[in-house]
């Protein structure tokens, strides 16, 4: 029994840009273990439901699902655990400091693989959105999509 590993791994959270209005990004570390870097490498998680949350000082995203490797035995991990995020002093210091305004939150945008086989995960500083905002981005996007249309057919 094989398990298929892929090159390149983007697991995104699509629903992040149409909630949330996006502040600043940081790029993190993520501590796992080694079951769960081999089901992720084979594109096994799941960002959608995810955020991030400080726990004594240190950075943790809760509800992050990454699913049980097939071959794992009893070393198997538990598919939603905090997992940590490994960042700059000086960075989680910032996030905090923002974290206090009302309104902001973090969460995860993309969670890959970089070229040198560590896993990091993509989040962002945001506030949400307000239901006339997302109007706003729906009727946007309907729009572009008419004039791609239009200038199909001229």
């Amino acid at each position: 029994m094989k398990v298929k590993i892929e090159k390149s791994v983007n697991i995104l959270n699509k629903r992040a840009r149409f909630e949330y209005e996006i502040l600043d990004e940081y790029e993190a570390g993520i501590v796992l273990t080694g079951t769960e870097i081999k089901s992720l490498r084979s594109s096994k998680a799941s960002i959608t439901e995810s955020f991030c949350q400080f726990i004594n000082d240190e950075l943790y995203i809760i509800n992050m699902m990454i699913d049980e490797y097939k071959l794992g035995t009893f070393y198997n991990h538990k598919t939603k655990r905090e997992r940590k995020l490994l960042l700059h002093n000086y960075e989680l210091q910032k996030l905090k400091k923002k974290l206090k305004d009302v309104g902001n939150t973090i969460i995860p945008l993309k969670l890959y693989i970089n070229n040198n086989g560590k896993a990091k995960l993509l989040i962002s500083l945001a506030r949400g959105k307000k239901l006339y905002d997302k109007r706003e981005a729906i009727k946007d996007r309907e729009n572009k999509v008419n004039i791609q249309r239009l200038l199909k057919k001229n």
